[in-house]
C-alpha cells in the first residue's frame, strides 16, 4: 500500500526528492520542511502528484 510520491519546493517550485508514504494512514498529501538546494534554504516541500 505504500507509494511513491515527489516533494516540490513551495518557493521555487522544483521537485527536488522522492519518498514514500502509505495510503491509508495519510490519505491526504503530506507537507515535510527539507533543505531545497536552489534556495539553499530549508523550506516546506509539499507532495505533488
Amino acid at each position: 500500500m505504500r507509494m511513491i510520491i515527489n516533494l516540490e519546493c513551495t518557493e521555487c517550485k522544483r521537485r527536488n526528492y522522492t519518498t514514500t508514504k502509505n495510503k491509508n494512514n495519510d490519505p491526504n498529501r503530506i507537507e515535510l520542511k527539507k533543505y531545497c538546494p536552489w534556495c539553499r534554504k530549508h523550506t516546506v516541500h509539499k507532495e505533488v502528484k
